[in-house]
């Protein structure tokens, strides 16, 4: 008995220690710097687990043909960091075999070739405070391609008693996700800066940066005075219907028709050099989606009818939380304001063939038609869907952010439909 139950010990072992070797997997890859069209040697690779806050978990240098071998430790969801002159790039990491080629590029203080697109503010007023989400979509254009990067890579300017709830940003490369980061003040009061890469544009997608704050506000009156730190195509701003929006002086705004429950003013080609002034006045919020509050309350969820809960829009809760992947929930759960800016930077891209701030029109890339950019944003969230269905098969996502999130990508995908 003694030498079998020391066998069946023996075995168990076995099968443990199989078993344990079975989550260690290799993975392999290459990494190119795009700027020299040259393999990137003696770059740093580390994989890194998002659900263990960014821990990392094995490390490597690339070698002279740009190749590097990791060893994963488990089979949690991991990425693979290229750290290239300082700036970090990043893919999903395979659970073994070889990752996607890592794209990196050379990096410079300052870009040539990078300008914003636009600096869209959505405004609504709420207990006192005026709550603003301002997302900026800026490009990178230049020739060769390089990343610009530093303590101060992009600046922003807000009004000087702002209270900052959050602030992310997000790369242009397929597949990127948001990134909670912290501003870092630059200087005057209301000056900040986020220290995080803009890499150069891939296809369309650029480098988008969010910013979540209130000011004091008794529903007088309060004036912004926006201050582009580049060269900006478009400023819009997005007010509830029972706002009111007034143009300062010596600012140009133009009324847009965009949604009927949304006033939307958009004015062009804003420099630093060019100050913009408005005024707001009036309470009122954002439209939200009744239907996401409906199948939140269907589903037995949290309570959807407060500004904020439901997953279909608005100017919802700050971002302060210690769940690291909270990081990545904000773009998911955006619903209505994400298809407010998204339909907002559709709309304030110039006409096909028109050049960008400080291009030529020759050296410019037409804009695609409105059609293909609703089939793009389709097809997005068609993959966001397909995404999530599997993380829930997966058993990543819990049964309430399943449904929040789903909710809130069917009213945006139902939207985009109806504009087809």
């Amino acid at each position: 008995m003694r030498s079998k139950r020391h066998f069946l010990q023996a075995a168990f072992a076995g099968i443990f220690f199989a078993a344990t070797l079975g989550h260690a997997a290799q993975v392999t890859g290459t990494v190119i710097d795009k700027t020299t069209g040259k393999p990137a040697a003696g770059d740093t690779v580390v994989l890194v687990e998002p659900q263990a806050s960014m821990a990392e978990v094995a490390k490597a240098t690339t070698d002279a043909k740009g190749h590097y071998s990791l060893n994963r430790p488990s089979n949690n969801p991991a990425l693979v960091k290229v750290t290239h002159q300082g700036a970090d790039f990043f893919v999903e990491a395979p659970q073994s075999g070889s990752a996607p080629e890592v794209t990196v590029y050379d990096v410079a203080a300052k870009v040539e070739g990078v300008f914003i697109e636009a600096d869209v503010l959505e405004i609504e007023s709420d207990n006192g405070q005026l709550r603003v989400i301002e997302r900026y979509f800026v490009h990178n254009t230049s020739m060769p391609p390089r990343t610009q990067w530093s303590a101060h890579s992009f600046e922003v300017v807000l009004p000087d008693d702002a209270v900052v709830a959050s602030a992310e940003a997000q790369r242009p490369s397929v597949g990127s996700l948001p990134t909670t980061l912290k501003l870092q003040p630059n200087g005057s009061k209301g000056h900040y800066a986020f220290n995080f890469p803009i890499q150069p544009d891939e296809a369309e997608k650029d480098t988008q940066f969010q910013v979540s704050y209130s000011v004091p506000y008794s529903g007088g009156k309060f004036t912004f005075h926006p201050q582009v730190s580049l060269a900006t195509q478009s400023v819009g701003v997005l007010l509830p219907k029972s706002m009111t929006f007034t143009a300062g002086a010596g600012s140009v705004f133009q009324p847009i028709k965009q949604d009927p429950n949304v006033q939307t003013f958009v004015a062009k080609n804003a420099s630093p050099a060019k100050p913009l002034e408005f005024t707001v006045s009036g309470i009122g919020s954002m439209p939200r989606e009744e239907q996401g509050a409906a199948q939140g309350a269907a589903a037995g969820g949290q309570d959807t009818s407060m500004p904020g809960n439901q997953p279909g829009g608005g100017i919802g809760q700050p971002i302060n939380t210690p769940d690291p992947l909270s990081k990545y929930k904000w773009w998911i759960l955006g619903g209505l304001a994400l298809l407010l800016a998204t339909a907002a930077a559709f709309l304030l891209r110039k006409p096909a063939g028109s050049p960008a701030i400080g291009q030529t029109a020759a050296a410019t890339p037409a804009y695609t038609s409105v059609g293909n950019k609703n089939t793009a944003l389709l097809n997005a969230l068609k993959e966001e869907l397909f995404a999530l269905e599997s993380e829930k098969l997966n058993g990543t996502l819990a049964p309430a952010e399943y449904v929040e999130a789903k909710a809130a990508l069917e009213i945006v995908l139902k939207r985009a439909l109806n504009r087809k």
